[in-house]
C-alpha cells in the first residue's frame, strides 16, 4: 500500500493536547497489561479451543430489531443469520433462504392489487434451521418481526424495511415458505438483509403484554431479561454468558443448520479504551481484535511492530464503506441556520486533518457515499465542493449575524455568544483527538465548542437515538454497496417519541425534494437513471449541510497469525458473518503476516 507523505501538520496547540494524550495511553497501557496476572503471553497461540476478541464498544440490546450499533451487530452476526447476506465479496447471496427471489428466476412478480402495481416475492426457510432449543426457524418468525415494527411504541432503526411489506402470507401446508406483498415496486426488494427474525415461540408473549406501552418491549424482551436462552438464537453459536461492562461468551450450537464452527469457544471482552489493545495483545488477555477496536493509525503502527518484532498477529486493513461524520442537531436554534452549518465546514481542512492523522491514507469524506460504491462522485458538478477557507467561514458568521468581539468569540444582536455542544464515544483516542482538532479549528472563527462525550452504550442507546445531543456529534455510519439513505435522511425517518424513537435521521433533516427523489430511487430499475437520483440527492446533502463529512475510513482488525477462513468486510456486515469459517490452525512458531488492499 504506498503511503501518501503528510503535506500539513495538526496545530501546534492540538499536537501539544495529542502528545500528552499520547503519554497518558502508554501509562495506561502499561497498567492495564499488568493489571491481569497470569494470562498467557504472545508466545502460545490460541486453539480451536478458545478465542478471546477485544472490542471497544458495548452493545445496547441484542434484540436486532432495537439494536443500532455496530458492536451490536458483531455479536448478533455469531449467533443469529437473516434470509439473505451480504458477503465479503459485497454480493448479495442467500442465507436463511433457500434462494433469492427474483423477477428472473420467477419468484418474484409484479402483481396488480385493487387497480394498483405492486409486487410479491415468494421465500422459503431453509429446511434444516432451527432456534437453539430445536424449535423450527419458520415464518412466523418473519411475522412477528414485522408485527412488532409497526408499532408505535417500538424503537426501529431501519423501520420502513418492514413497514414496506404489505401482508406476508404464509403457505398453510409449510410455514417455512410464505410470500411478501410489497407495498410498493422496489429494485431492491431481495437485498432486505435488516429484515430480522425474532422466534415467534418466544418473543410474541413479551411483546403481547407490552407492545403497546412506551418502550415497553425494549425493557421486557428476551433479549435483555434472558439472554442467554439458546431460543433466541439460530446461528453458528449460542449466548452463555453476558457480563455488562465486561465480556460476552459464546459456544458453538449444536443444532446449527450449516458447518459446524471450529472454534469451541469465543469470549467477546470490552476494552473501552482504545489505547490498551495492543496491551492486551500482548499480554495474552486477548486473542484478536475486532474491527470495532484499533484506529487506522494504531493499526498502522502495530503493523511495524509485528513486522519488527516478529509478532504472531496478522494485521488486516481494508478500504471499507463507512464515513465518519458529524451529525448536527437542525433542532437547535443556532443551527437552523444553514449559513452556520457551512461555516463550520468551512473551518476544517480535512485534507490537512487526515495527512496529519492517517498518513494520507483515509481521504476526507465529501458525502456519504464511499469510493468503493458505484454511487460514489467527486464531480464538483454534482456536489457543492467546500474548500478551507477561515475567510469564507467568518463571512458566513457574519452575514448570519455573529459578531466577533474582543475577547474572541461571536455573539449575536442580544448579546448571546456563539456556543456549541459537540460530542462522541469516550474512550475512543482518535475520535477525541479528532474533536480537539475540530474544537480548535471553530474557535478559530469564534465559536465557543464544548466537548462532552458519553460511554458508547450511552451515546448511542440514549443520546444520538433520541437526539438529545443537542450541538454535533461525532460517529460512523456504514452501509451496503448501492443503499438509498431513506433511514438517514428521509424525514418519515426522523425519530421522535411519536413514533417510539423509530429512523436513523439523527439531524432531523427535512427536505421534501429530497424525499421524493428517494422514493424515486427505491423504486427505480434502471440503474442509469438510479445514479442521477443519487446524485442529486448527494447535492441537496451537500447544500444544506445536515451532516459534516469528515472522512472515510477503512476497517481494521489484528488476527492470530494462525488463524485462517478470515475474511475483513468492506460493508456494514460484519466479519462474523462468516465467524464458522474461522479455523485456528496448530503452529509451534506462527509467522507474522500482513495483509493490505
Amino acid at each position: 500500500m504506498t503511503r501518501a507523505r503528510p503535506r500539513g501538520g495538526i496545530p501546534t496547540r492540538t499536537a501539544w493536547r495529542l502528545g500528552l494524550a499520547v503519554v497518558a495511553l502508554l501509562v495506561l497501557a502499561m497498567l492495564y497489561g499488568l493489571a491481569r496476572p497470569g494470562l498467557s503471553g504472545h508466545g502460545v497461540a490460541p486453539t480451536n479451543g478458545s478465542l478471546r476478541i477485544g472490542i471497544t464498544q458495548e452493545f445496547e440490546s441484542l434484540n436486532p430489531l432495537i439494536a443500532q450499533m455496530s458492536a451490536t451487530f458483531y455479536l448478533y452476526s455469531m449467533v443469529n443469520r437473516t434470509l439473505v447476506g451480504l458477503n465479503e465479496n459485497t454480493e448479495f447471496t442467500a442465507q436463511l433462504a433457500v434462494q433469492m427471489p427474483t423477477l428472473e428466476n420467477g419468484m418474484a412478480r409484479f402483481v396488480e392489487v385493487d387497480g394498483v402495481r405492486k409486487l410479491e416475492a415468494d421465500w422459503e426457510i431453509l429446511p434444516a434451521a432451527t432456534w437453539g432449543d430445536g424449535v423450527p426457524v419458520t415464518c412466523r418468525d418473519l411475522q412477528l418481526s414485522w408485527e412488532v415494527a409497526q408499532s408505535p411504541y417500538v424503537s426501529i432503526a431501519a423501520v420502513e424495511l418492514y413497514r414496506e411489506v404489505e401482508q406476508i402470507r404464509i403457505d398453510p401446508e409449510n410455514p417455512k415458505r410464505c410470500t411478501f406483498l410489497y407495498s410498493e415496486p422496489k429494485w431492491l426488494f431481495n437485498r432486505r438483509f435488516q429484515f430480522y427474525l425474532l422466534p415467534d415461540h418466544l418473543e410474541r408473549a413479551v411483546f403481547e403484554k407490552y407492545g403497546n406501552q412506551p418502550e415497553g418491549y425494549e425493557k421486557h424482551t428476551l433479549y435483555t431479561t434472558d439472554p442467554t436462552n439458546p431460543g433466541l438464537y439460530h446461528g453458528p453459536y449460542l449466548i452463555r454468558e453476558v457480563k455488562l461492562g465486561s465480556h460476552v461468551v459464546f459456544e458453538r450450537n449444536p443444532t446449527f443448520y450449516g458447518p459446524p464452527a471450529h472454534i469451541d469457544r469465543i469470549a467477546v471482552v470490552l476494552i473501552p479504551n482504545t489505547g490498551t489493545l495492543e496491551a492486551n495483545l500482548r499480554s495474552g488477555s486477548i486473542d484478536m481484535v475486532s474491527t470495532l477496536g484499533m484506529s487506522f493509525d494504531q493499526a498502522i503502527a502495530f503493523s511495524r511492530r509485528v513486522e519488527a518484532e516478529s509478532l504472531p498477529f496478522t494485521v488486516h486493513f481494508r478500504p471499507g464503506m463507512v464515513y465518519e461524520h458529524i451529525d448536527l442537531d437542525l433542532d437547535e436554534p443556532v443551527l437552523k441556520d444553514v449559513r452556520v452549518r457551512r461555516a463550520l465546514v468551512h473551518a476544517i481542512d480535512r485534507q490537512r486533518l487526515t495527512d496529519a492523522l492517517f498518513e494520507g491514507e483515509q481521504p476526507p469524506a465529501l458525502h456519504f457515499v464511499a469510493p468503493a460504491d458505484r454511487w460514489y462522485t467527486d464531480d464538483p458538478e454534482k456536489l457543492v465542493i467546500y474548500e478551507p477557507s477561515r475567510r469564507k467561514a467568518a463571512s458566513l458568521l457574519e452575514e448570519a449575524g455573529w459578531t466577533l468581539r474582543d475577547d474572541g468569540f461571536r455573539y449575536d444582536a442580544a448579546g448571546n455568544r456563539l456556543r456549541l455542544r459537540l460530542s462522541t464515544t469516550a474512550g475512543n483516542k482518535m475520535r477525541e483527538v479528532v474533536l480537539v482538532y475540530l474544537q480548535d479549528q471553530w474557535r478559530a472563527i469564534g465559536i465557543d465548542t464544548r466537548i462532552q462525550n458519553e460511554p458508547a452504550r450511552i451515546f448511542f442507546g440514549e443520546t444520538t437515538r433520541k437526539r438529545r445531543y443537542d450541538g454535533a456529534a461525532m460517529y460512523a455510519w456504514t452501509q451496503s454497496p448501492e443503499a438509498p439513505p431513506r433511514s438517514t435522511l428521509h424525514s418519515a425517518d426522523i425519530p421522535t417519541e411519536e413514533n417510539g424513537w423509530s429512523g436513523q435521521n439523527q439531524p432531523g433533516w427535512a427536505n421534501a425534494r429530497v424525499d421524493r427523489l428517494i422514493e424515486e430511487l427505491e423504486a427505480e430499475f434502471d440503474p442509469d437513471r438510479r445514479l442521477e437520483l443519487i446524485h442529486e440527492i448527494m447535492w441537496h446533502y451537500t447544500s444544506e449541510v445536515p451532516v459534516i463529512p469528515l472522512y472515510y475510513r477503512s476497517n481494521v482488525s489484528v488476527t492470530p497469525a494462525n488463524m485462517t477462513g478470515y475474511r475483513l468486510s468492506a460493508t456494514q456486515v460484519s466479519e462474523t458473518d462468516h465467524v464458522e469459517r474461522w479455523n485456528l490452525e496448530p503452529v509451534a512458531q506462527p509467522a507474522a503476516r500482513e495483509t493490505r488492499p
